[in-house]
């Protein structure tokens, strides 16, 4: 995920060079006849990371263009993804990370620890705190994997076993 502008010019520059190694390896003939495989594999190798890089810097033009008249909506599909939209939802907003700290009356360098992890390293307390304070609701379904949970079961069963 891009969180600011170095890293979304960074994101830029990356994405060209991946365009222009694609095209030489398009234009390589001699590579294509005597291994088109191989040829062909590094090609969607290449255009696959070029796709997801376009996919983020398409969603980090997407939340610095909002216009903060309309509310906008930030699909999760994970606990991860969701701390990611916090971020998202700050970038959003455009509140810097010490704006943001100023809101909640905290040290600014807390929010940047906590963005820096992507909010993994943040208590539920603070989840919701900056929540709040981005204007966040979140009315979602949450689906439960009840063979994920028999697999962890049969993992921590495994795993007791050894540790006797």
């Amino acid at each position: 995920m891009i969180k600011d502008k170095r890293q979304y010019e960074y994101s830029l520059d990356c994405a060209k060079k991946f365009a222009y190694s694609i095209d030489l390896i398009e234009k390589d003939e001699d590579w294509k006849q005597r291994e088109p495989e191989s040829w062909q594999l590094d090609i969607d190798v290449k255009s696959s990371h070029l796709k997801a890089l376009q996919e983020e810097i398409s969603e980090y033009e997407r939340l610095i263009s909002c216009n903060n008249i309309q509310p906008i909506q930030v699909s999760f599909g994970s606990l991860h993804e969701l701390l990611d939209a916090l971020i998202k939802a700050r970038i959003a907003a455009k509140i810097s990370q010490k704006e943001l700290a100023e809101i909640l009356g905290i040290d600014e360098q807390r929010i940047k620890q906590c963005e820096e992890k992507n909010y993994r390293c943040a208590t539920v307390s603070e989840i919701i705190q900056v929540s709040a304070a981005l204007g966040i609701e979140m009315n979602g379904i949450i689906k439960v994997d009840f063979e994920e949970i028999e697999e962890g079961i049969k993992t921590a069963h495994y795993r007791n076993q050894r540790r006797k």
